[in-house]
């Protein structure tokens, strides 16, 4: 990739500008505008990688922009308020994140589905026991509810997340979905009836306004005519 830029503050558009025959990956849907010379192509990745993300919920397939004829520009915008960012993923260093999180990224970016240890509690938890994760060799473009607020976890450091706040790890971190202690506390507090334990070593990315909270402040003034 030549360059890109991260434009539009809390409504964020990534645009990447690409050298002649390079390639950017995404979900289907993803792609906002670009240059006449990208060439689209659709792509499944296979059955196994298509069950995987059909699985995961996110698109059975991927769409691959190419430059042809020339250097070309391609821009991909967030589906919510909140930032893009930026990871450089490499053979050492791998990164685990929500399900939904990811926008776009260089071709040698693999996607893969990432399930969590204990499924139970994952799954009622609310992260959801499925998320993503990113390797091989590129940049990869993530979206990340709100604002995004970083931390480096030293060996066996631990954060207690509220649930959804968790966007991203790096794959040198664990996690574990907990039950919320005593009854009062779970019924009464307000905060749910899980947290995240996240342990280090590794950074974390944390998200502000999980889309999950947006909905359920939103539902009470939804309202349905029979």
């Amino acid at each position: 990739m030549k360059k890109y830029e991260i434009l539009g503050g809390n409504l964020p558009v990534v645009v990447c500008e690409l050298h002649n025959g390079e390639t950017m990956i995404t979900e289907s849907g993803s792609m906002s505008w670009m240059s006449p010379n990208m060439r689209m192509e659709t792509v499944g990745g296979g059955m196994k990688k298509m069950f995987g993300r059909l699985f995961s919920g996110d698109s059975v397939f991927q769409n691959h922009y190419t430059a042809e004829g020339g250097d070309g520009m391609i821009a991909f915008a967030s589906s919510f308020p909140g930032a893009i960012l930026p990871l450089e993923i490499s053979p050492s260093k791998s990164m685990i994140v929500q399900k939904s999180a990811f926008l776009a990224s260089e071709s040698g970016v693999e996607l893969s589905i990432h399930f969590q240890e204990k499924l139970g509690k994952g799954f009622f938890g609310g992260e959801g026991f499925i998320m993503q994760k990113l390797s091989g060799q590129g940049i990869a473009f993530i979206e990340i509810d709100g604002y995004a607020v970083e931390y480096d976890l030293q060996p066996n450091q631990q954060l207690v997340v509220s649930t959804g706040y968790l966007a991203a790890m790096e794959d040198t971190c664990t996690m574990e979905v907990v039950t919320v202690k005593g009854v009062k506390n779970m019924l009464l507090g307000g905060e749910g009836l899980f947290n995240t334990i996240v342990k280090g070593p590794g950074k974390i990315i944390l998200q502000t306004m999980p889309i999950s909270n947006v909905a359920e402040l939103l539902a009470p003034f939804m309202v349905t005519n029979n």
